[in-house]
């Protein structure tokens, strides 16, 4: 008995010593997801359309939707890949720090600009804001270890999604319960974005980041992405100067190697399919996000503020999507074989919504479209990020996500140019659905084209043969084939 009360007594000390280690990674997740949840505290959000409509501003439907919101679009494609960059670069923090700001500076124009230019230099910072939303989720993860990610990720999602949905209800509750003036919210508004910046100014500054500041080599040897990294340096011409040496090698492994490996795992068809869905439905998503609160005072065009049900919309949207979101993680099929059922499906769904909203003259129906749209594009937004994430490396992963993210921006922005913009159509909200379903058609006639293949491909394979290995006889580019065509 003696010797195993000494072996207890020897283990008692690493127990004890990983208690503060343990308390103090707590302490740090509370934190984060109290900054993530009171970040999106921005109860005047749901009424900014209204508010600009509004006697307060009184700045015409025309001027909104052809002058003002296009801006939007085309600023966060140009700020983009920038932020993209530096959010890698500096570390995080600096591009919460920046994202802070640019809240402010939204919401100070929008309170006390009176012009077209200034409600556009707000859509510019709003942008910025939009940009800068990768900081958060990159940053969750560069200050825990990798095996304490996916708790990580379980939390800051949920405070994201809680602060969103508060802030939605706080806001509908103060417009009809309080009857607040829409200034007023959005004074509110501004008192929790400033008290959002001091908490980002507390926040721990992580010394590692994915791309450009990378941890040390692992201790039971480097890794394939460091190894490859070290190799173009002797390959360089013998005239080449020695001080950009280290230059050159650094940008063939950031830009050249990944590149080069990003192109050879597009031949696998299911990350191709994911991509495709990824580009054209977040395109069209954003594209009724952002004219949706513009529809609804289309369809319900009171003066009455008390009338206005968008926070209630807004809320509702955003707990079906996490339901959605958090049920899509349950749902279990063999994914190689129907998952372009599954999107085609799913994307006619949202193609029908769009065309019910845009038709209908009731805001209560006009608002369960909405609703339903939302949760059926969070329903699928999971599944498509653990298809896309599978088969890569963390750092593919964020390069695939960064340039799907990307190339939807770009098709919005070109939808918007054409069918938005004054310069061009200019159309008016109600004659846009055409346009905005750019986005989504594509996707669902891409998706049920490659149905048949898929088909051919498991009769072909036997009735034997998994779906794996069935997609592994399929041709490789008979996807891209199809979707380009």
């Amino acid at each position: 008995m003696a010797p195993s009360g000494q072996v207890a007594e020897k283990q008692e000390p690493p127990e004890l010593g990983r208690d503060p280690e343990l308390k103090s990674w707590r302490c740090l997740v509370f934190y984060l997801c109290f900054y993530g949840f009171m970040a999106q505290m921005r109860p005047g959000e749901s009424f900014i359309t209204p508010y600009l409509l509004s006697t307060d501003k009184n700045f015409t439907q025309e001027q909104v939707t052809n002058e003002i919101t296009p801006v939007l679009s085309y600023s966060y494609l140009a700020v983009l890949v920038p932020v993209f960059l530096l959010t890698d670069y500096l570390r995080y923090k600096p591009v919460l720090l920046l994202q802070g700001l640019s809240y402010i500076s939204v919401w100070l124009l929008l309170l006390l600009g009176d012009s077209v230019l200034h409600m556009q230099f707000m859509e510019l910072f709003y942008s910025l804001t939009m940009a800068a939303r990768i900081a958060y989720s990159s940053y969750v993860f560069s200050l825990v270890c990798p095996a304490r990610y996916q708790r990580m990720a379980g939390y800051s999602r949920t405070a994201v999604l809680l602060g969103v949905f508060t802030s939605s209800v706080l806001g509908q509750l103060l417009v009809t319960v309080g009857r607040v003036p829409f200034s007023t919210v959005n004074y509110i508004s501004l008192g929790f974005l400033t008290f959002s910046l001091v908490l980002a100014l507390f926040l721990k500054r992580p010394k590692r980041s994915l791309f450009f500041n990378r941890a040390a080599p692992a201790r039971h040897g480097a890794s394939p992405s460091e190894l490859d990294r070290m190799n173009p340096a002797p390959s360089q011409p013998a005239d080449a100067k020695p001080g950009r040496a280290p230059l050159g090698a650094w940008r063939d492994w950031t830009l050249v190697r990944m590149l080069r490996e990003l192109g050879d795992h597009l031949r696998l068809p299911q990350l191709r399919l994911w991509s495709l869905w990824w580009v054209f439905n977040s395109a069209a998503y954003y594209l009724i996000v952002y004219y949706v609160h513009i529809l609804w005072n289309v369809v319900n065009p009171t003066t009455d503020a008390s009338s206005v049900y968008n926070g209630g919309a807004d809320a509702a949207s955003t707990l079906l999507g996490a339901i959605t979101s958090f049920s899509a993680g349950f749902v279990k099929i063999r994914w190689a074989l129907w998952a372009k059922l599954v999107i085609a499906g799913v994307t006619a769904v949202q193609a029908a919504l769009v065309f019910f909203m845009y038709s209908t003259s009731s805001i209560w129906l006009c608002y369960v479209a909405f609703v339903l749209f939302r949760g059926a594009y969070q329903f699928l937004v999971p599944i498509a990020t653990f298809q896309i994430a599978s088969s890569l490396s963390k750092e593919l992963c964020a390069l695939v996500f960064g340039v799907n993210t990307f190339f939807a921006t770009v098709l919005k922005t070109i939808v918007i140019l054409i069918v938005a913009d004054k310069r061009c159509l200019g159309l008016p909200v109600r004659s846009q659905p055409p346009g905005l379903l750019a986005g989504e058609l594509p996707s669902s006639v891409c998706s049920v084209c490659n149905v048949q293949s898929v088909s051919r491909t498991w009769g072909r394979s036997g009735e034997n043969t998994s779906a794996p290995s069935a997609w592994k006889q399929r041709p490789s580019c008979s996807s891209s084939t199809s979707c380009s065509s």
